[in-house]
């Protein structure tokens, strides 16, 4: 072997053995403690989730229901937090009377006895409407939940003043910046320590806005998943984190973990310097990120002893595993 061809080869090695060692997760100090559960929707009425289109009435499609809590409902986030979530994700649609209705859908039409476009309509309205109306589990012979919902749907407000020490993730369903201008204004008069423990996700105009009018908040967007993860990807072994990646809660599907450079613990630690938050979500196949670590499998595919975030539409399931479900 010649002499430029050995320096050629030493000094691959050696970037080799300096980027092993920069990524490496065996050389990165372990955060001890139990991983920071995220309940979607709270407690939920789950539903068959094969061939889901956009406007597919998830509540027409519901499984055997083991317990009577409804999604985004101040009792269904309180259930969630007693039996182990330390963050609930939220839904909600700006109103004609001001307010911010917590709700999942783009339309009022699926869940309850109401019609038309949830964001046309005054809180006011929304406040008649029964949000268990439309939840069926055999097709339409039964509805166990209708009448049961009536008045149910609240205000962001109202569970601000309900959880007032709770970690939240805000979900903003719209592509509308006036309302990531909107939600910001809300945010902004919370107190700083408040403002803290709220997050928000969702459309890429909405989420910029607020990314802009609330510095200090913690977001993400639908691009900038992708753009943060995609860029750690590719230089992430240099130690730099993608501006994507900072000052924001990473959704990372389990199944793209793997490839993230310093994988796990390395990686929450870089993450958390840029003072942003971890959470994993079940695998991703080309659709959205929605899918949670919902089963004991995909738990345990997760590495032992990981601490950082999991997403989880079974929160009860999930806290139990996890150690963290209270008595």
């Amino acid at each position: 072997m010649g002499r430029k061809l050995k320096y050629t080869a030493a000094a691959l090695l050696a970037v080799a053995a300096g980027t092993y060692l920069n990524n490496t997760s065996l050389l990165a100090p372990h955060r001890d403690g139990r991983p920071l559960l995220l309940a979607h929707r709270g407690m939920a009425q789950r539903f068959d989730e094969r061939d889901l289109k956009n406007d597919t009435c998830t509540a027409a499609r519901m499984l055997a229901p083991s317990h009577d809590y409804l999604e985004n409902t101040l009792r269904s986030m309180r259930a969630s937090f007693e039996v182990g979530a330390d963050a609930v994700e939220l839904d909600v649609h700006p109103t004609t009377d001001g307010e911010f209705a917590v709700f999942h859908d783009w339309t009022v039409d699926c869940r309850t006895d109401g019609h038309g476009i949830t964001r046309e309509q005054s809180m006011a309205k929304l406040k008649t409407l029964d949000i268990g109306y439309g939840y069926t589990a055999d097709g339409g012979r039964t509805f166990p939940f209708r009448g049961k919902g009536i008045g149910m749907m609240p205000t962001l407000a109202e569970v601000f003043a309900a959880l007032p020490d709770k970690q939240l993730l805000i979900n903003v369903k719209s592509r509308d910046a006036s309302e990531g201008e909107k939600l910001a204004a809300v945010l902004n008069a919370l107190p700083p320590e408040r403002r803290r423990r709220i997050m928000v996700y969702g459309g890429d105009e909405p989420v910029g806005m607020i990314r802009r009018l609330t510095p200090d908040g913690r977001t993400i967007s639908r691009s900038a998943i992708r753009s943060c993860l995609l860029g750690y990807i590719g230089y992430g072994w240099t130690g730099l984190v993608p501006p994507a990646c900072q000052n924001a809660m990473v959704l990372v599907p389990v199944n793209v973990a793997p490839w993230l450079w310093g994988w796990p613990d390395r990686f929450l630690a870089r993450m958390n310097d840029a003072n942003s938050v971890v959470f994993v979500l079940g695998p991703y196949s080309g659709g959205e990120f929605s899918t949670g670590i919902d089963t004991p499998e995909l738990f345990g595919s997760l590495p032992q002893g990981y601490s950082g975030g999991i997403w989880t539409n079974e929160i009860e399931v999930i806290a139990a595993i996890a150690g963290k479900a209270k008595p």
